[in-house]
């Protein structure tokens, strides 16, 4: 096995176990991990979520988000207000449930990080968090350069990208890579 695989196995398999233990300790609070990241997400936002904004930062699709607000909804943890500038969109805010419970599970976090974290020295966490950074950004960058490239289409509409030749149709002009640059 490669040093890529195994750095990518034990990242996802460190990320795991690290939201398993918390889970365990919210759990008495009746918190699931959907919940409680659900609930940490919106706490650490700026303003209110779309519904699509919480569904991309739990990684999950939008229907599965859905129906994770309806019952979070139900229980009391969040409301859900139409947007003042797009009234299709659901905006997800905290409910007083919530609110109350927020610092408890601030202070789980930091318990249990403080716990995993200790005796690692300060220097090899910094490379660490150095180089997942790094990874994240390379990530992130090649996502965004992945959509930029996949919305560089040709003005006709026909689905091809830019490098690729267009279906041409009769009389119509060539189009070339240059329109694009």
């Amino acid at each position: 096995m490669s040093d890529g695989e195994i750095f990518g196995q034990l990242l996802h398999g460190t990320a795991r176990a690290w939201r398993q233990k918390l889970d365990a300790r919210l759990k008495p609070m009746g918190l699931s991990q959907a919940k409680w990241r659900t609930l940490m997400h919106l706490s650490l936002a700026e303003d209110a979520l779309t519904q699509t904004e919480i569904a991309g930062r739990l990684g999950v699709e939008e229907p599965s988000v859905v129906t994770l607000l309806n019952r979070l909804e139900k229980e009391g943890w969040v409301t859900r207000k139409s947007s003042a500038r797009d009234r299709r969109c659901k905006m997800v805010l905290l409910g007083k449930r919530a609110q109350r419970v927020i610092e408890q599970i601030n202070t789980a976090a930091d318990n249990l990080r403080h716990e995993l974290l200790a005796d690692i020295p300060r220097d090899e966490l910094q490379t660490c968090i150095t180089v997942l950074h790094r990874i994240r950004e390379r990530a992130v960058n090649g996502e965004k350069e992945r959509r930029r490239t996949l919305q560089l289409v040709d003005s006709n509409g026909n689905g091809h990208h830019r490098g690729q030749h267009p279906i041409q149709s009769i009389n119509a002009p060539r189009i070339t890579e240059e329109k694009f640059t």
